[in-house]
């Protein structure tokens, strides 16, 4: 899907912006995001059904890179109502559930913390004591920049994950929190294994 949206200085150039073009360059500007997920068509609750691998999408955002560094493996679907927002990888490829944190949602959007791989071992270590079972969030068709799609609502933060379809297994998404003007993106594929 082509799509032509101004570059940002020396970030891309003046070519049509696609989401794979976006993707290879490995930054672009939260404007040029909000373009290209605007392009894109919505999912229905059906479509989102069952585990996605996750990876950020770079814009500049306090968030950027700090789901990897945590060992973010993604999101699972189970049924409208039964929604695990974050899962993570442990060490011996064990995937579990994590309870979203209000207060370290707060101090990731207001610290520096650094985003690379000496992280890891100490944001692990948070994720332990966070572990769930239950579900953490739901699955709704809302509307957001004009279009309905389905739209991941946290339970206990005032976040709306909503995604747009980039092709039958991978879906762009976009956070809306309430507490940050900037929107976080992300990419989901989904995970046939």
């Amino acid at each position: 899907m082509e799509l032509y949206v101004s570059p940002p200085t020396a970030v891309m150039t003046a070519s049509p912006l696609t989401f794979d073009t976006a993707l290879q360059a490995g930054i672009t500007t939260t404007e040029q995001a909000l373009a290209l997920f605007d392009s894109l068509p919505p999912v229905d609750l059906a479509f989102m059904m069952g585990r996605w691998r996750g990876s950020g999408f770079p814009t500049g955002h306090p968030m950027d890179g700090l789901l990897e560094a945590a060992n973010w493996y993604g999101k699972e679907f189970v049924d409208p109502d039964w929604v695990h927002p974050l899962l993570f990888s442990g060490g011996n490829g064990e995937v579990y559930k994590v309870e979203p944190n209000p207060m370290l949602m707060e101090w990731m959007l207001r610290l520096p913390i650094p985003k690379n791989d000496m992280m890891k071992p100490l944001l692990s270590g948070l994720n332990v004591f966070l572990r769930t079972h239950d579900p953490k969030a739901r699955l709704r068709m809302m509307e957001y920049r004009g279009q309905v799609s389905a739209t991941m609502i946290y339970d206990n933060l005032p976040i709306h994950d909503t995604f747009r379809k980039v092709d039958d297994d991978t879906v762009f998404g976009v956070m809306d929190y309430r507490k940050s003007p900037q929107p976080f993106f992300f990419v989901l594929r989904r995970d046939v294994a």
